[in-house]
C-alpha cells in the first residue's frame, strides 16, 4: 500500500497521456511473483515502483524479477538505479535526513515542533543506469540523457 497521493498523481498522469494503468498492490513479500503475473498478463511494458517503506525493503527482489520478466522500471530513489534498477526519479534521501536533522536541532534548541514549518523537497534527481538500459535492449534517448542529473555506466 502506497501514498493515496502518490496512486492519485500517477492515475492522473496516465489519464492525461492516454496510457493504460493497471495498479499492483503488493501487501507483503509473498505478493510479488503473483503481481509480476499480474503485470505480464495485462502486457504491462514498463514499472512505476512507488515510495513505500515495505517496496524498499523489497528492492532487490523487485529489480530480479522487473530483469526477469524484461520490464523496465522507474524508482523514486537513486540509490535503487545505483542498484541495478533503470531509471530514479525522486527527492535525494540523504538531503532528506539531513533537513530532518535540522528540524531535530531546532526542537533540540528549544522550538516548539508546532512552530516549524512542514517542508517538502524542493529538488528531485534523475538518475539512469546504462547498463541496466542495455541488457534490456532499451536506447535512451539523448535528450532524456541531458536531463538527468547522474547516468550509471
Amino acid at each position: 500500500p502506497a501514498n493515496p497521493s502518490q496512486r492519485t498523481a500517477t492515475e492522473d498522469a496516465a489519464r492525461s497521456l492516454s496510457v493504460k494503468l493497471q495498479v499492483l498492490e503488493v501487501r507483503r513479500g509473498d505478493d510479488l511473483a503473483n503481481a509480476f503475473r499480474a503485470a505480464k498478463k495485462g502486457r504491462a511494458e514498463a514499472l512505476n515502483v512507488f515510495a513505500s517503506p515495505l517496496l524498499s525493503s523489497l528492492q532487490q527482489s523487485i529489480m530480479d524479477l522487473a530483469a526477469s520478466h524484461r520490464l523496465p522500471a522507474i524508482y523514486q530513489w537513486k540509490e535503487h538505479a545505483e542498484a541495478g534498477g533503470l531509471v530514479s526519479y525522486g527527492p535525494s534521501l540523504a538531503g532528506m535526513w539531513r533537513q530532518t536533522a535540522v528540524v531535530v536541532a531546532k526542537i533540540l534548541n528549544g522550538a516548539r515542533p508546532d512552530s516549524i514549518p512542514i517542508e517538502q523537497p524542493s529538488r528531485f534527481e534523475l538518475v539512469i543506469n546504462m547498463k541496466t538500459a542495455k541488457s534490456l535492449g532499451l536506447t535512451i534517448a539523448p535528450s532524456f540523457r541531458l536531463r538527468a542529473d547522474q547516468i550509471i555506466e
